[in-house]
This record gives C-alpha cells, structure tokens and sequence, in this order.
C-alpha cells in the first residue's frame, strides 16, 4: 500500500510540473528582454554607419518609443540634431508675428499703446516655453506645439466691439478644448474627413497664405518706395527654393530664405534698426488685468463669457481641419513604420487647451492652436516633436528677453518668405499630393469653393457632410461608413458651425442674428 501511495504521490506531482511547464510561458521573458534591447538607446546608431544623412533620419524616426503621461529625456528617448534647430527657428519667427498680430488687433481696437503690444509679446513668448517643455518636450511627445490661431485674428475686432473680454474668450476656448480632446472628438472628426476633404483644405491654405505674403511684401516694399526690392526678394526665394529642392536639401528652406531676404533687401537699401532693448516683461497677472494696467478692462463679468461664447465654438471647431491638417503633411513627409511618433490630434488638443487656459488666467494675449510655422518645417526636416520643441522654448525665452532677435523676425523681408517657403508652399504640396487620384479631385474642388464663399471651417464642415453621403467624391468610402459616421455627425458640425456663423454675422449677405455682433 505504501508502495502505491509513493507511486501515486510521483504521479500526481508529474502531472502537476508538466502543467506548469505548459503554462510557463518563455516567451513573456524573451518580449521583455527584447523590449528592452528594442529600446531608443539600444537601437540607436551614429550617422557614420548611414551612408546618407537622410537615412539616418529615417532611423531615428523609427526607433523612437515616445511614451505619454511620462517623462521622456534627451538621449536616453531622443536626440538633439542639427536639423532640429530649423523648426525652432520657423517656429519661433512665426509665434512673434503671430502674437504680434492678435495684441497688435486688440491694441489698435481697444486704443492700447505700442509699447503693450511688445511687453504682450514678450510676455506670451515666456509663458510658452513653459509648456512647450511640459507637454511636447517631456511628457506628450506626440503632442504638437500649441501655437497661435491666425484665422481668429481678423474676428478679434467684432469680439471686442461687442464687448468681449480676452480672459473670457481663453477660457473658453480652453474648455471646449478639453471637452474636445477628453472625448476625442478631434481625433474622431479627422477619420470622417477624406483624402480629397483634407487635400482641397490644404491646397486652399496654402494658396491664401502665398498671396497674403507675396501682397504684404509688396505693401511694405512700396511704403518705403522700393517695390523692386519685393521682387527681387521673391524671385531670389524662387530659385532658392529650386535649388534646395533639387539636392535634396529642402529642410534648410526656412533659414537660408531668411537670411537671403534680410541680406538682400538690406543691401538694397531697404530701412532696418534693431530698437528692441533687453529686459523682461511684467510678470504680475494682476498687471495685465488691471482697471488701469495692462489690458486696462479688469476681471470679465457673465456677459463678457456670454459674448464670446459663439467664437469660443467657432474657435474649437476650427481645430479638426487645423489639426489633420498638419497631421497629414507629417504622415507624408515621414517615411513608413514611424506612426509612434506623428502627431496625436487628442493629445494636441489637450496640451492647447490646458495651455490656453492658463496663458489666459496669467494675462497674455495668445489664442492657440497646433503650432504650423513648427511642425511643418519639422516633418520637412525628418525630425520627431521633443527635440524641436526644447530648442523652440530656448529661443522663444531668448527672443523674449533679448529682444533684438525680435525685430528682425517681423521685418517683412524676413517673415514673409520664412512663412512662405515654410508653411505655405509645403502646405500647397501636401494638397496636390493629397488629391491625385481622381476621386478625391472633387472634393478638394468643392472645399476651395465653399472656404472662398465664407472660411476654411464652413468649407469643411459642409465638403465633409457631401463627401460622407457619396454626393461628391469616393462612393465606395461612404458605403463602407456607419449611419452615425456618414450623415449624423457631419450634418450636425455643419448646422453647429453654420449657426454660429450665422449668429455673429459671418454668412456674407446676411446680417448677425445676436444684435450685438450687428455692424
């Protein structure tokens, strides 16, 4: 009996080692030691083992582990290059024109002195970097710079005419923002938006963009009675541009054009004085939203929010087209297997809104969106957000505080073709990239029409709501679509915008249905 019980007892614990043989998994050890030698910094080779500097690139794109909602550091998670320094550049003359032009807008409406444009200025370019280093630079990686808002600008005075305050419109901007971003709502409206949507959109802002600039250089260069000076500059871009591209060294566009603009205009005898002084700006929130300092309008009340409550709408809807966008410019420039490190539209949204938020509490004048004059200079360049983003926080504190650098980046020598040959012309690329195949012809057709009629945000609300129900464009796309995602959601942005717009008097022809935004 014993004997059997020795012989059972053997059984049975066979029986159960084999079992746990079979659930011992070794490969569950080998991912983790693969995972780990699969790291950034295992994976990781110096460019004298490429044979071009483009295939370096390449690899540094697709061994990247960007990691959200912790932190990410230089040379164990990436590396800063050369090439990193020419989206800062972009980056940081765009802000300073930018902002320039919001404070310059509220200052003219609201009758506040040049001097509170660049203190404003300066101020924005400090509160910035602050987040730029937070968010793309350390703990959202995939998150785009939160820039500025330029199609805001023109609507700035009807806001204030109407008795809007600044903080009141920020903030809002920053909650719907969030609403936004917490729900994916922007990452759920770009999948709805077609090649053709998205490639007529850009082509559009592209081709606006262009002309605004080539007419602004002329508008300077004839104030100062030297419109040659515009011409030869532009021409001297042109072919610039040509031959940069045909060595393959397009990513160099941004400072080369810069520094041929500024040289030759200046030796032509185009005027130029730096007269920006160093310092810093004031750092007390309670300055800027003084009765009688800064913005000189004081804490807003409920109707202030109240008045500001359609453009804060208009303003975040605006971002989904803004967003994929440049998104998609990033997708096409990148090469394959990098989609680790592209652009994240909710977690853009979300680094926005919470920047936003508090860039309006503490007084400045910005209203944000994804950074342009950044991530399209930075996907030209082949380089992933962080980097980038450290350098442009570094030179936006030292625009900032010196502040010479600050009158050369909105001389109009040097800002026009740096937004042009920076944002525009890749933006105009993308959206014939975009477009060609036929299907989506049409509807790139349909947005540039409709976005010529009223704005880029009514033409892809309405492209969007055609292209979804196969009106326009690929019918084998909108078979393929859910009722939600065919009709339901895109007929709903359309109606929620074309009201809004209606609402403030933004449909050519019709007056404002709110009486205050009547004019």
């Amino acid at each position: 009996m014993r004997l059997l019980l020795v012989r059972a007892s053997h059984y049975v614990l066979g029986k159960i080692m084999n079992t746990k043989s079979q659930h011992y998994n070794p490969p569950e050890i080998a991912e983790g030691t693969q995972a780990g030698s699969d790291s950034y910094e295992n994976l990781h080779k110096p460019s004298s083992e490429f044979d071009t500097r483009d295939e370096y690139l390449e690899h540094e794109l697709q061994i990247m582990q960007p990691k959200r909602w912790r932190p990410n550091l230089p040379f164990r998670d990436y590396r800063f290059e050369f090439e990193d320094t020419i989206p800062a550049l972009a980056g940081t003359i765009g802000k300073v024109v930018m902002v320039s032009a919001i404070a310059a807008t509220f200052a003219g409406t609201l009758g506040l002195s040049d001097a509170f444009v660049l203190e404003n200025v300066r101020y924005e370019l400090l509160i910035v970097s602050v987040f730029i280093l937070l968010f793309s630079g350390f703990i959202l990686p995939t998150a785009n710079l939160a820039g500025t808002h330029g199609p805001l600008i023109p609507l700035i005075p009807i806001v204030v005419a109407a008795g809007g305050h600044p903080m009141a419109f920020g903030l809002l901007i920053g909650a719907f923002g969030l609403i936004l971003a917490l729900s994916k709502g922007g990452s759920l409206l770009a999948r709805l938006t077609s090649k053709g949507v998205c490639g007529g959109l850009l082509l559009y802002l592209g081709f606006i963009g262009t002309i605004s600039q080539v007419k602004k250089l002329f508008t300077w260069a004839e104030d100062i009675q030297m419109t040659h000076i515009a011409f030869i500059v532009i021409l001297a871009t042109i072919l610039l541009y040509a031959l940069l591209e045909h060595f393959k060294k397009r990513w160099l566009a941004v400072p080369l054009s810069c520094l041929l603009g500024g040289v030759t205009a200046f030796s032509l005898g185009a005027p130029f004085e730096f007269k920006t002084a160093p310092g810093l700006p004031n750092m007390n929130p309670m300055y800027w939203w003084g009765e009688n300092t800064g913005w000189m309008l004081g804490m807003p009340t409920i109707e202030s929010f109240v008045v500001v409550l359609p453009f804060a709408v208009l303003a975040v809807a605006m971002w989904s087209p803004d967003f994929l966008g440049h998104q998609v410019f990033q997708k096409i420039s990148y090469p394959q297997r990098t989609e680790k490190v592209q652009m994240n539209i909710d977690d853009t949204m979300l680094s926005a809104s919470v920047r936003q938020t508090f860039g309006s509490i503490l007084g400045g004048s910005n209203f944000t969106s994804s950074w342009g004059t950044y991530i399209v200079p930075a996907a030209i360049a082949k380089r992933p957000i962080p980097a980038g983003a450290i350098l442009t926080a570094l030179f936006c504190v030292i625009a900032g505080v010196w502040g010479y650098p600050m009158d050369l980046a909105i001389w109009q020598p040097v800002l026009c073709v740096a937004l042009i040959v920076g944002v525009f012309i890749p933006l105009l690329e993308a959206g014939m990239e975009m477009t060609r195949e036929g299907k989506t012809t049409q509807s790139a057709a349909i947005v540039v029409f409709a976005s010529t009629l009223v704005n880029p945000a009514f033409g892809w609300s309405l492209t969007m709501l055609l292209d979804n129900l196969g009106l326009i464009g690929c019918k084998q796309r909108s078979a393929e679509l859910t009722h939600m995602s065919r009709w339901i959601i895109p007929l709903i942005m359309f109606v929620l915008l074309t009201l809004v717009m209606a609402m403030v008097g933004m449909l050519p022809g019709i007056p404002a249905l709110m009486t205050n935004f009547r004019h």
